[in-house]
Parts: C-alpha cells; sequence; structure tokens
C-alpha cells in the first residue's frame, strides 16, 4: 500500500502565499518590460536627474564607487550583493514573518504590493537610464568590468530586464520596508541593526552605477506614502486583553461544621 502525503492547511496556505507574492513579482516584471524601447526618453531624463541632483548639491555617485574600486574583492562582493540578496531575502522575511507574525505579515505584503505598483507606474511613465549608461557621469559599469551581472551590456539584448527602469529603486525600496518591518515585528534591543541592510544596500546600488541618489530617495517616498495607506498591525503587548483572559472557576461554599451532642457523664 502506497500512502501520499499532502500538505497541511498551514502548509497549503504557505504555498498559496507564496504563489501570490510571485505572481504579483512577476506581473510587475512583465509590466516594466513596457518601456524597454524607449531609449532616447530614458537618456534625456537621466540627464535632467543628473543636473537636478547636482543643483541639490548631493553627493557625486562616483565618491562611493571609487571607494568600492580599491579593491577588487569589494567591488565584486558589491555586485554579488547587488544580483543576489535582494530577491532571496525579501522571500525568507516574507516567510519568517507569515510563520511567526501573522498580522505583520498581512501589513508587509499589504505596503510591499502598493510599494511595488506605485513603482511600476513611474518605470513606465518615466523611463530613466542608470549612471552607468550616462556619459556625463564618467562611472564604470563595475557588473560588466568586475562581475557579476544581472544584466546584457547592450540593454536593447536583455530580453530579460528593463535596464531603463531605475527610478525609484526596488533594491532599496524592498530592504527599507524589511528593516521597518523586522524593527516593528520583533522586542529585542539591537533590532534597530536590521538598517544596516539598507543603508549597504543604498551604497551597493549607487556604488555599482545602477541607481541615482535620487532613485532611493523617490523609493523613501513612495514607501512613505505606502505605510501612511496600509494600516498597521495592532500593538503586541506583554499581557492579553482583559476580555481573553479566562474566568475563574467557581469553587463550592465551605460547608459549616455541625458540632456533635455529646451525652452525659462524658465519654463511654
Amino acid at each position: 500500500m502506497t500512502s501520499h502525503t499532502t500538505p497541511t492547511r498551514p502548509g497549503r496556505r504557505l504555498i498559496r502565499e507564496l504563489l501570490l507574492v510571485a505572481g504579483l513579482f512577476a506581473v510587475y516584471k512583465a509590466g516594466r518590460m513596457l518601456s524597454t524601447g524607449r531609449t532616447d526618453e530614458a537618456f534625456r531624463n537621466a540627464g535632467r536627474v543628473w543636473d537636478a541632483e547636482r543643483a541639490l548639491h548631493l553627493p557625486g555617485e562616483g565618491a562611493v564607487q571609487r571607494l568600492l574600486l580599491h579593491s577588487d574583492g569589494v567591488v565584486h562582493a558589491a555586485n554579488t550583493y547587488y544580483a543576489a540578496v535582494h530577491f532571496p531575502a525579501t522571500v525568507l522575511f516574507l516567510v519568517w514573518l507569515y510563520l511567526r507574525r501573522p498580522s505583520h505579515y498581512l501589513w508587509t505584503r499589504r505596503t510591499l504590493a502598493v510599494l511595488t505598483g506605485a513603482a511600476l507606474a513611474l518605470h513606465l511613465a518615466f523611463p530613466l537610464a542608470p549612471p552607468r549608461m550616462l556619459d556625463a557621469a564618467g562611472l564604470v559599469d563595475t557588473g560588466q568590468v568586475y562581475g557579476p551581472t544581472v544584466y546584457r551590456a547592450a540593454p536593447a539584448a536583455d530580453t530579460m530586464a528593463n535596464q531603463f527602469a531605475a527610478m525609484p529603486s526596488l533594491h532599496f525600496g524592498w530592504a527599507l520596508m524589511l528593516a521597518l518591518g523586522m524593527i516593528a515585528a520583533t522586542r529585542s534591543r539591537g533590532r534597530a541593526l536590521w538598517l544596516l541592510h539598507p543603508l549597504a544596500t543604498l551604497l551597493v546600488i549607487v556604488g555599482t552605477a545602477n541607481h541615482y541618489w535620487a532613485d532611493a530617495i523617490v523609493a523613501t517616498l513612495l514607501l512613505g506614502a505606502a505605510l501612511l495607506m496600509v494600516p498597521r498591525p495592532a500593538a503586541r503587548t506583554g499581557a492579553p486583553a482583559v476580555g481573553n483572559l479566562p474566568r475563574p472557576r467557581r469553587t463550592a461554599e465551605p460547608v459549616a461544621a455541625v458540632p456533635l451532642a455529646v451525652p452525659a457523664g462524658g465519654e463511654r
């Protein structure tokens, strides 16, 4: 006799949620491919963003890249972080929340969905060539020179990714949501250290010349708007609510002792 094992109900729910998240991501990836052919517009927008950053006296992206280029190992690690950490870290984060903090999972999933939808709309409305393609920036395409890279050298030949979807940076937006979600869902004293993940992501996306500072700024603004739109989960407290406490059992009243009559003359 052969036995067939089927996933438990919680297991089926987890699989359903993973498929839902993967489906939303697939729709996002397919949707942003709609702006791949707008090369001239993407480079015009890149020039405008570069000029706007200089007018606002933002630090040059080249300052971060020069720090990475001091060592081949460091720049290779940055490229690997860009290529390999973004999506797996987000998936692990969502799985952990689903298993350990269900209410925070729903809040996070909805927030990421709003953020990603807004990002897709902006990708379609404002195609943007990354700084590694902009001659005025004078930056090195570290992925092509040092590897690894997730992009082809010619954007027109890249059928797997839209290289003109630079603004906003979902690398940074998702990393920032991961940090905020872990801070909200945990109570450890060192939970603020989760902010190192978006900080490292910011240095990586700028240092590898895949994004401008402005891409991270816009992602932060969109995430802030999404957080305002999605209701936060109820605050966790150390004690359960009074209404949820079990009622004490009623105990039987003690029976009063009945004195025994003692016959005259004392004990027999």
